[in-house]
C-alpha cells in the first residue's frame, strides 16, 4: 500500500501546497481519494488518471472537497480520457446536495452525479469495503458532520489512520489504534493557549493521541501556511518519542 500527499496546507491552500488531498493506492486495484482540497486535482493528474480513483471525503469543508466539481468535469467531458464506469464514493450524509450544489448550473440546483460516482454515507465504525482495502469511519469533533478515517489494506494487513480535522476526541485515538501511519492535524501548531474548541489539534496532541494510540509513524499534516513548521514538530515530539514527519507535498509512504 502507498500513500501520496497530493496536499497538506491547513485550512486553505498555501504557496507550494495544495488544501488537504491524499491518495491511497495498492496493486491491481483503483486508487482511493481522501479528500480533495484546492489545487489537489492538478498534483493528482501528475501521477494517476483522475477518472480511475474512488473518493472519499473527511468532511466538506471547503478546503477538503471544492476541486470535486471540477473532478466531475474531467470524468465527464474529457476529450479522450472520460471515465470509463462509476467509482464508489464515501462521505458525511450531506454529500450529495453539498456537492452538487456546487457542481449545478444554477441557483437552488443540484447537480446528479450518480452518472459517474455511486455514494453511499459513512456509517460510524462500520468497516466500508472498497476492492483491497476497507475504511473504517471514527467520529471526529468538528463544526460541521466529520470524520477520522483508518484505511486497512486486506492482503498485509497494513493500516493508515488519518485523523482529518477534529478536537481531541478519544475515538481519534481508537482510530489510530496501532497503526502503521499516522496522518495528523496539527492546524494549532506548537500553541497551548486558548483556541476555539472542538475544532483542531496542536502538535502536541497530535503527539499525544500517537503516543496513546501506539502508532509506528506519525505524520503531522493540516499546518497553515503562517504555522511554524518547527516549532509543531518540537511539540509533538515533546509527547511522542517515535518517529514523526511533515507531511509535505508529495511526501510518497510506502506501508
Amino acid at each position: 500500500m502507498k500513500l501520496t500527499i497530493l496536499g497538506s496546507s491547513g485550512s486553505l491552500s498555501g504557496p507550494t501546497n495544495p488544501a488537504s488531498g491524499y491518495l491511497v493506492t495498492v496493486d491491481n486495484s483503483p486508487a482511493v481519494l481522501m479528500d480533495i482540497g484546492p489545487g489537489v486535482l492538478g498534483k493528482l493528474q501528475e501521477i494517476q488518471d483522475p477518472s480511475d480513483a474512488h473518493v472519499v471525503f473527511s468532511h466538506l469543508h471547503a478546503d477538503h472537497c471544492l476541486d470535486f466539481p471540477s473532478l466531475l468535469v474531467w470524468r465527464r467531458f474529457h476529450p479522450f480520457a472520460p471515465a470509463k464506469d462509476r467509482k464508489l464514493c464515501f462521505g458525511p450524509s450531506s454529500t450529495l446536495t453539498h456537492l452538487g450544489r456546487l457542481s449545478a448550473d444554477g441557483p437552488g440546483e443540484v447537480d446528479d452525479m450518480s452518472d459517474t460516482f455511486a455514494f453511499a454515507p459513512w456509517r460510524v465504525n462500520e468497516e466500508h469495503l472498497i476492492d483491497r482495502i476497507s475504511i473504517t469511519p471514527f467520529q471526529a469533533l468538528h463544526p460541521v458532520e466529520a470524520y477520522s478515517l483508518r484505511i486497512t489494506e486486506h492482503t498485509s494487513g497494513k493500516t493508515i489512520a488519518y485523523s482529518g480535522d477534529t478536537g481531541w476526541t478519544d475515538q481519534l485515538v481508537e482510530c489510530a489504534r496501532d497503526a502503521d501511519v499516522f496522518l495528523c492535524e496539527a492546524t494549532w501548531c506548537s500553541g497551548d493557549g486558548d483556541f476555539p474548541p472542538g475544532m483542531h489539534l496542536s502538535g502536541a496532541q497530535a503527539g499525544r493521541a500517537a503516543r496513546l494510540a501506539g502508532v509506528k509513524k506519525l505524520v503531522l499534516v493540516h499546518i497553515p501556511p503562517w504555522g511554524d513548521v518547527e516549532a509543531t514538530l518540537a511539540a509533538a515530539r515533546s509527547e511522542f518519542d517515535g518517529p514523526i514527519e511533515l507531511g509535505g507535498q508529495g511526501r510518497v509512504i510506502e506501508i
